[in-house]
């Protein structure tokens, strides 16, 4: 099995943060992501159409591959003919057997695509790329799309393994697969082939910020709607506490709490109906209860569809914070009905 690797994704919170702290960080992040919005935009004004033609020119048939794939639905298409030709496109490179970033990389995209809603198969178009074909034939992963609800314009794809190879590194999403810990690493690369911009992002970053860059900035904000513009003075201030801010960035993609049952159980209640010891350790190693064979922990996989709970290497302070997070926001109230987590 050829697997790719890289930098480990972040393991979390490197134990509890204070919600000030926590606060402060999310501040400076939206500053962040606001001030790199507006150069972005300050670039791309100043991009002319030739230049745009000559980048598109670079960046297209000449460079990439066309190699054949196969799609879930057992199609063979040519990467760049088919795939990439004037498209908007976003790629990450998965594998059906991955027990660390896969899981939950495939569900925050799962999220984007609900966000940019019809527009994916439309004018975006979204390509996880198996990088274990012997192992994930057309049926395996036809099967793990389903298991993530991914829809129309979403193609889960396997092909030789040289020319996966081949196109993971023309992409720049190989890595050297000694490096992680499954060989994995949760990259996403996003572009528009038509004008040659291209943009490299973790898999799993925020789906709002993700669905904005693939939604807006690539389509040159074409699809933006304008609204009022707030003064800074209005902001309040953003408090979130580590446990709020653990469960948005580390669970959010799989679970709800009390919006139903997704790709994981909702949450709501949970620590009511589950042993505590039993949950902070489910949540600080899954992937081990698994391999013990843990009743409840294979009953649950049982019960979604085989999607397995992905170890986010939390450290004990971490799984505190979450489940204290979890139980404010469930009132120790065993939900009636529905499932029961």
């Amino acid at each position: 099995m050829r697997r790719r690797s890289g930098r480990r994704g972040s393991p979390g919170l490197p134990g509890v943060l204070q919600s000030k702290e926590v606060g402060i960080m999310r501040r400076k992040k939206a500053i962040r992501i606001a001030a790199v919005a507006v150069l972005l935009l300050a670039g791309l004004a100043l991009v002319s159409p030739k230049n745009l033609s000559a980048v598109s020119a670079r960046w297209g048939a000449d460079y990439f591959p066309n190699v054949p794939l196969i799609t879930q639905d057992g199609r063979t298409v040519r990467f760049y003919d088919d795939l990439l030709k004037d498209k908007i496109v976003a790629i990450d490179l998965i594998y059906t057997r991955c027990q660390f970033e896969c899981p939950l990389e495939t569900a925050r995209m799962a999220q984007v695509q609900q966000l940019l809603g019809d527009r994916v198969g439309r004018d975006i178009f979204f390509y996880s790329i198996s990088i274990d074909s012997e192992w994930d034939t057309p049926k395996i992963l036809k099967a793990y799309a389903e298991k993530y609800h991914a829809g129309p314009g979403w193609q889960f794809l396997t092909g030789r393994p040289e020319d996966v190879e081949l196109i993971s590194k023309k992409l720049g999403l190989y890595s050297d697969p000694k490096k992680s810990r499954d060989g994995h690493t949760a990259a996403l690369m996003i572009g528009n082939v038509a004008s040659g911009q291209w943009m490299r992002n973790s898999a799993t970053d925020n789906p709002r910020f993700l669905a904005i860059m693939i939604g807006e900035f690539l389509n040159g904000w074409r699809n933006h709607t304008a609204e009022p513009v707030k003064s800074y003075a209005e902001a309040q201030p953003l408090v979130v506490g580590p446990g709020e801010y653990l469960f948005a960035t580390r669970c959010a993609a799989c679970h709800t709490l009390g919006g139903g049952d997704d790709v994981g159980p909702d949450l709501q209640g949970v620590t009511a109906v589950r042993d505590r010891a039993w949950l902070s350790r489910f949540i600080k190693t899954p992937d081990r209860m698994l391999a013990e064979k843990d009743a409840t922990a294979l009953a649950l996989m049982a019960k979604y569809n085989q999607v397995p709970m992905p170890n986010l290497l939390l450290g004990d302070d971490d799984v505190a914070a979450l489940i204290a997070y979890l139980d404010a926001q469930s009132n120790g109230v065993r939900r009636p009905g529905g499932s029961q987590n």
